[in-house]
């Protein structure tokens, strides 16, 4: 069974060396997981006995479209308004805990490996229901409607009930968990799993317009991000602006698997934020 990494927060001993593995670049910034500590996280209104850690946000010159959270909510917190922003569309999945989604009154159980997404307009809520804290990752961004195109619906599935996609001449190494068929031109984004096995890798450097935001789930491998080749490990975060080049060597002795966010299907942007803009 797949176990998914998550973190608990705490803070290190005064006796630790304050020297650690995060970078931040022009082209992509990487968060160990040795950063998920107390003194980082956020809270939200609206949202009872919850704590996050907001590890992506739209920043202009860098990575324009998306927010990723980490979410942590303690028995019985959770909330009845989650997000006063009407255009967003949501992607969650969990990795500890459980709790009950309620879409249009439609009440759905959520546990580790459960996903739901949500389209913008939906009226959701989310009750976090064990024992211990339900913990899951929320990625939002504003949806990009298309006249003539429909909104998708929500729905709700999870990873152990998806087929692995597996990459053609990879001898099985190298698959994606897709929530969505990628053709389905209604989805604008896709929040997918993709799993190495040990030895596999991405054999070439991937640059391409998408933007990615990588958390891993388990596992370890080395990452080549632009120029640079960084040892990760469950629990990282990877953060890829447009055209970033990456690899991949799955170098652990079990599957490396990593939650993945790009942006797809839509026209570039000529006007409005992130857009190329003539000197007059």
């Amino acid at each position: 069974m797949t176990n998914y990494y998550a973190p608990m927060g705490g803070l290190p001993p005064q006796t630790s060396l304050m020297t650690g593995r995060a970078v931040f670049t022009d082209a992509y910034a990487f968060i160990p997981k040795g950063c998920f500590s107390d003194i980082v996280v956020s809270y939200l209104p609206g949202w009872t006995n919850t704590r996050l850690w907001l590890i992506a946000r739209p920043m202009s010159g860098f990575s324009e479209t998306f927010s990723q959270y980490v979410m942590e909510v303690l028995p019985g917190g959770g909330s009845d308004t989650p997000d006063g922003e009407p255009g967003a569309e949501h992607f969650l999945f969990f990795t500890q805990g459980t709790a009950t989604l309620t879409i249009d009154g439609a009440p759905s159980s959520l546990s580790a490996g459960s996903y739901a997404f949500l389209p913008p307009g939906t009226q959701w809520t989310l009750r976090a229901t064990g024992a211990e804290p339900a913990r899951f990752h929320w990625i939002r961004k504003l949806y990009e409607a298309v006249p003539g195109v429909p909104t998708p619906p929500a729905f709700v599935t999870c990873d152990q009930d998806q087929p692995l996609n597996t990459m053609p001449n990879t001898n099985g190494v190298w698959g994606t968990t897709r929530f969505v068929d990628p053709a389905d031109i209604r989805y604008d984004a896709h929040v997918n799993i993709v799993t190495f096995q040990p030895g596999g890798v991405i054999p070439f450097e991937e640059t391409h317009v998408m933007e990615h935001g990588l958390y891993v789930l388990q596992g370890k491998a080395v990452y080549k991000l632009n120029q640079d080749w960084v040892e990760v490990e469950a629990g990282d975060f990877m953060w890829l602006r447009a055209y970033c080049p990456q690899a991949c060597y799955a170098a652990g002795p079990s599957p490396f698997r990593y939650l993945l966010y790009k942006d797809v299907n839509r026209h570039a942007t000529l006007r409005g934020p992130g857009a190329y803009r003539p000197t007059r």
